[in-house]
């Protein structure tokens, strides 16, 4: 295969002149058949489009160090007695950062060169080279161990009886408490989804909201948005107003000012609920992604008695950036000179969610009755003694197979290793399982058409597994042990982090089809441990499962059903679960 990919390579630079030649032969306007001339034009354009891709690829797939590490990696540990050896991949670690740095900066090229993106680039750097360094695998291979591993899964599901759980279930008290925190949920969903301004608006009324907020986008308002601290709102602050239902003066302060480790916010009083309400801002921009991948620990710096106090150190400082804004700037003083007797409510979805119920945590010393929703946070949050301090006051809200609210660093581990136990132990050729599992992503069928595992009785069938084990594992690390089907141990920069506060599980009832878009999806709701969401679920919707306009539709099904159902028994008391 390596002496294929030269070939192809030497073919790289032919194609490049052939594809200037003809793209030279367009611009002088040659007089030919018109037929001709858009063949020619779109071959061209198809051309530099592959070559594009193709460089992108090399830069971001091409590993310069493979082959210095496999001589260290295959002698194991004891190779590394001598500390020249030691040194000598210390320094190949090192240079592994920094190719994945230099990665990073030219698909960030537009981005800023304050302090806090250097900090990104190093800490998204060290992330990801230390994820990809014991493994040898390509897109495909990933993509094949995705679509195996959702087959595994259905195949579990559907082999097993469902069992109950032997639990206590929930009493009426518990049934109000979850009918009270949904509504409240349904609620500040509102404000979470307005934090991000028109595009997610526009994305949720395709045909009518251009006209609804039309007007505000031409309109100056230079003295409102200074009133409400806006730095150019443009098309964001009619958004917002449609999105809340609250009027222009019930906003205290509105920013857009979106840099790494600094996220978008907004205040507002809420006199329906009578509370002052932060909505923090998720993931939009190329900034925000850097903020999340900064997924090593800090130390909070809270009031707090809780000991153990390591969080997610990009979250944890996005969310001191808004904190110094609510504090230092006085945004929350005057919001509280406003209404002295509101309550402070803090909200967010996705990163958003995960920076509220840190800022919560900060807050709740000068403010102890504030409250936190977090919708769909980020597992790899906090830890654990934090998790277990923030059940009083934080309530976060999952959707279905969402894959945010089950990501960090630790259950990524997991996923790879899972990836590399499924590729390793099956036996069908690697286009075969691609082609089944597009066909099953997209229309269904018998997930049981692939043996992924040797310890059954399907040994004998398995003599030409697709990967051998060993040829994904090219470097050795300590941490890997297939003998073992635990996660994989974290380093001290990665300790294992949970999500925020009580958690809401939004379940789909039954089927709405493959992508949920043929038919409207009946959802259920129960309280979940925190144990629920310690794996990576693979499916269809573990994407659109995070999108806010999904759970804000999911939401409104929940509780008007619930609302609907006021007489019915309580729901969950017979609660079934598969294992």
């Amino acid at each position: 295969m390596s002496k294929l990919l030269y070939i192809r390579l030497a073919l790289f630079f032919p194609e490049m002149v052939w594809a200037s030649l003809g793209a030279a032969w367009v611009a002088d306007g040659v007089q030919c058949d018109r037929t001709v001339v858009n063949g020619i034009i779109a071959t061209v354009v198809v051309s530099w489009i592959i070559i594009a891709a193709t460089v992108v690829s090399i830069v971001i797939v091409f590993d310069p160090l493979g082959g210095k590490m496999a001589p260290y990696s295959s002698a194991g540990p004891s190779h590394l007695d001598s500390h020249d050896s030691s040194q000598l991949l210390n320094g190949l670690k090192t240079a592994a950062t920094s190719v994945w740095e230099t990665r990073i900066k030219l698909l960030c090229c537009c981005i800023g060169k304050d302090d806090h993106t250097r900090v990104a680039f190093s800490s998204t750097a060290e992330l990801f080279s230390t994820y990809f360094s014991d493994t040898d695998l390509v897109p495909s291979d990933i993509a094949a161990g995705l679509t195996l591993l959702h087959q595994q899964q259905d195949n579990i599901r559907n082999s097993q009886e469902p069992a109950e759980v032997v639990s206590n279930a929930p009493g009426s008290v518990q049934e109000a408490d979850l009918d009270a925190e949904l509504e409240n949920c349904h609620h500040y969903m509102q404000f979470a989804a307005a934090a991000y301004g028109w595009p997610l608006y526009i994305y949720r009324n395709p045909l009518t909201g251009l006209c609804k907020i039309g007007g505000d986008c031409c309109r100056s308002r230079t003295t409102d948005y200074d009133l409400v601290g806006g730095d150019q709102l443009n098309c964001h602050f009619g958004s917002i107003l449609q999105t809340t239902g609250l009027q222009y003066r019930d906003f205290i302060h509105i920013s857009f000012h979106d840099k790494v480790y600094e996220l978008p916010f907004l205040v507002a009083l809420d006199h329906r609920k009578e509370s002052v309400v932060v909505a923090v801002r998720g993931t939009m921009s190329m900034q925000d992604i850097l903020t999340d991948l900064s997924a090593e620990s800090e130390v909070l710096d809270v009031e707090c008695e809780v000991q153990d106090r390591l969080a997610h150190k990009g979250i944890s400082q996005a969310a001191r950036y808004v904190y110094r804004r609510l504090i230092h700037d006085g945004i929350l003083s005057q919001a509280f000179s406003v209404a002295p007797d509101y309550r402070l409510v803090i909200v967010g979805h996705s990163l958003g969610g995960g920076a509220a119920a840190l800022l919560a945590t900060m807050l709740r010393a000068a403010y102890p009755q504030v409250r936190c929703y977090a919708f769909a946070p980020p597992r790899g949050l906090w830890s654990k003694a934090l998790h277990e301090y923030s059940q009083s006051f934080i309530v976060s809200l999952v959707l279905g197979k969402d894959v945010i609210p089950r990501l960090s660093v630790t259950n990524l581990e997991d996923l790879k290793r899972r990836i590399l136990r499924v590729i390793a132990h099956c036996s069908k050729p690697k286009y075969k399982i691609l082609l089944h599992g597009l066909w099953y992503e997209l229309f269904g069928g018998n997930p049981n058409n692939f043996p992924t595992e040797l310890d059954g009785g399907d040994q004998e069938i398995l003599t030409q597994p697709l990967l051998g084990e060993q040829s994904l594992l090219t470097r050795w690390s300590p941490a890997y042990s297939f003998s073992s089907d635990s996660p994989l141990d974290s380093s001290p920069k990665y300790p294992p982090l949970y999500p925020p506060g009580r958690i809401i599980h939004l379940q789909e009832e039954g089927t709405s089809g493959r992508f949920g878009c043929c038919s409207a999806a009946q959802y259920s709701a129960k309280w979940s441990h925190e144990a629920e969401f310690s794996r990576i679920l693979i499916g269809p919707k573990m994407l659109t499962d995070h999108m806010p306009d999904i759970l804000m539709r999911a939401l409104d099904s929940v509780v008007s059903d619930r609302a609907a159902c006021v007489s019915c028994p309580a729901q969950g008391v017979s609660s079934v679960d598969v294992a």
